[in-house]
């Protein structure tokens, strides 16, 4: 008897019949966004491996010392040469011989 008036009700009232599956969608949505937003939070708290992190404190590679390297190259003298595409044979492509690949592949 009580199962009958509760699809009764079901049936007569939008708020019970789309209201609150909707509401249960927004907490458990929020709920659900919490934990994965906590993956991202834990991952930044991870340490790193010792070894590695020495050996990032002792590469000294910074941006200026890399435009210092570079400033005096000349890169007028350069070639736009395509990449081939899977059905290409790269060698031809590039203008090499194929004999020559061929033998150094060997």
């Amino acid at each position: 008897m009580f199962a009958t008036t509760v699809k009764r009700a079901l049936k007569k009232s939008k708020t019970l019949r789309y209201g609150v599956p909707m509401m249960v969608l927004i907490v458990g949505g929020s709920f659900g966004l919490r934990e994965f937003s906590q993956i991202r939070y834990d991952a930044v708290k991870a340490k790193l491996d010792p070894e590695f992190e020495e050996k990032l404190r002792r590469n000294k590679v910074s941006l200026e010392s890399e435009y210092e390297k570079i400033k005096d190259l000349a890169f007028d003298d350069w070639k736009n040469i395509r990449g081939p595409r899977p059905w290409e044979d790269p060698d031809l492509l590039q203008g090499r011989d194929p004999q020559i690949v061929k033998i150094k592949r060997t």
